[in-house]
């Protein structure tokens, strides 16, 4: 079914501009590009790769997105402001199927103590900029900041205005999760029945989770004649977060019986792409989020259990497979050979390049001979992981490490800096104080540890451990993830994972 078709819904995602506005959420330009590739190939229609007046680095992030992505329209925001229009054009440029969202603010409260505007200098603002934006790019999108909270006379104004001035979509944010399902579908239908020229333009639902009812209020927003989405992975954003991308598509596949419409999302790369945007933020899935969480398709109860073996449908309303997560463990260890470990990858959803899977499999092969079982999750941590790491000039050796009851906690450690071995041994209150003092010997900084979590990604007492460390230092914030069955060793190559973004965020602030 194409885009056009009234019962299709256009996914428009905005986990690398609204999702990275989660405090900690920031991402380097080699993530945002991983989780960008990672979007084109779950099959969103548009992504909006970030907001290029920010700063240097979020234009620098679009227009390399713009040229490297193919089949998604790739989206910069913007200020009703000329510079900002401008700045936004330039970076999408390169992009084959480029759109220019500009927003400005409806809402009494907005514009009283936001703006210090009169509704008529908005409405005056509302066609200069859009029609500006229309001369740069033929596709436009305008959003009403605050719209739910918008008076509907002047909503319905302001829409016509922005359609007469070129705009094609139109945007009616919840901008703070205030609205509730019925409020908010009311809304759509009352401007497809008030705005004379809204049939030029497709509207299209962004709904915040501040009261937990962004994905309710996205599906009500379809039903009422919205026909475009705007979601996150992991409905990551700031404060509650974003409506939830796997979740409105998967209440929309589900649910065709009462919302008979579709989406051009592939949902066996779903798992992945929450996986992927998980790893590179430090933000994790909590073990009951629908879909994507580690609880989403597991039964402990005898009852339900009963269930399931005697009917799948007793207690799973979809199956994992949809989402592309596999139940079983991988059925490979220390003696499988390079083609299975490769027909593996494939089936998880991977394709690497020869040197890339000749360096996976010699992980692969070391982590079977560390561990009893190896799963479907522990190959996909150790993918994501070497992916991280690429280019990064400090690189984890070895570690040794003593501890215990009766004296304190040591750490030798060795590490390569440009390809040249030194090592360092220092003590400290634990084991991982101590791992940490010998990083910081080898590599001084002034950075602060803000952030260290640490999570198993597997079952078991030799599962894979997770972590997430983040480092602040001069208004520079970055997350490094490592992995590895010792504990200790996945937080080493975390920090030291976080040390190598933020020299690379140095000398980018410095040039």
């Amino acid at each position: 079914m194409s885009a056009s078709s009234p019962q299709r819904v256009i996914i428009f995602d905005t986990t690398l501009r609204d999702g990275e506005q989660s405090p900690g959420a920031a991402m380097s330009l080699g993530e945002k590009l991983r989780v960008a590739l990672m979007l084109e190939e779950l099959g969103v229609d548009v992504m909006e790769a970030g907001f290029p007046i920010a700063s240097k680095g979020d234009f620098e992030a679009v227009n390399i997105i713009a040229q490297t992505i193919k089949n998604v329209t790739v989206c910069g925001l913007s200020r009703a402001a000329k510079g900002d229009i401008e700045r936004t054009a330039e970076a999408i440029k390169p992009a084959p199927r480029g759109r220019i969202h500009t927003f400005i603010s409806t809402s009494p409260l907005h514009m009283k103590h936001k703006l210090n505007m009169e509704p008529e200098k908005v409405i005056e603002l509302i066609a200069e900029s859009v029609a500006f934006a229309r001369k740069l790019c033929p596709d436009v999108e305008w959003s009403a900041e605050d719209g739910s909270r918008t008076e509907h006379d002047f909503l319905c104004r302001c829409v016509e205005t922005a359609i007469k001035a070129g705009a094609r979509t139109i945007n009616i944010p919840d901008t703070v999760g205030y609205s509730t399902p019925q409020e908010y579908e009311a809304l759509f239908r009352m401007l497809i029945d008030r705005v004379p020229n809204i049939d030029k333009a497709i509207l299209s639902a962004h709904c915040h989770n501040d009261l937990g009812l962004a994905t309710a209020n996205s599906l009500a927003a379809v039903l009422g004649g919205a026909r475009q989405v705007e979601c996150t992975v992991n409905g990551l954003g700031e404060r509650a977060g974003n409506a939830a991308l796997e979740e409105i598509v998967m209440a929309l596949r589900v649910r065709r019986d009462l919302m008979p419409f579709t989406t051009g999302i592939k949902t066996e790369k779903i798992t992945r792409a929450s996986q992927l945007v998980s790893s590179v933020t430090g933000f994790s899935i909590q073990p009951n989020k629908a879909i994507v969480g580690a609880n989403a398709f597991a039964h402990e109860s005898g009852i339900h259990q009963d269930g399931m073996i005697k009917n799948r449908e007793t207690y799973e309303i979809m199956t994992p497979q949809s989402v592309g997560l596999a139940k079983t463990s991988l059925k490979l260890g220390k003696l499988s050979g390079r083609n299975a470990f490769k027909t593996k990858l494939q089936e998880l959803g991977y394709e690497l390049d020869e040197s890339a899977l000749n360096d996976a499999f010699a992980r692969f092969k070391d982590l079977a001979d560390r561990k009893k079982e190896v799963f479907d999750e522990d190959i996909i941590a150790l993918v994501d992981d070497q992916a991280a790491r690429a280019g990064d000039k400090i690189l984890f050796s070895s570690l040794e490490v003593h501890a215990g009851s009766k004296a304190p906690p040591s750490a030798t450690l060795e590490i390569t800096i440009d390809g040249k071995p030194v090592s360092a041994t220092a003590t400290g209150n634990g084991p991982i104080d101590a791992a940490f003092n010998a990083v910081k010997a080898l590599v001084p900084h002034e950075a602060e540890l803000k952030l260290f979590q640490v999570k198993a990604i597997t079952g078991g007492t030799d599962a894979q451990a997770e972590t997430t460390v983040r480092l602040e230092e001069n208004g520079l914030a970055v997350n490094g993830q490592g992995t590895d069955p010792d504990t200790i060793v996945s937080s080493v190559q975390a920090y030291i994972h976080a040390l190598n973004k933020l020299s690379a965020l140095r000398a980018k602030r410095a040039g």
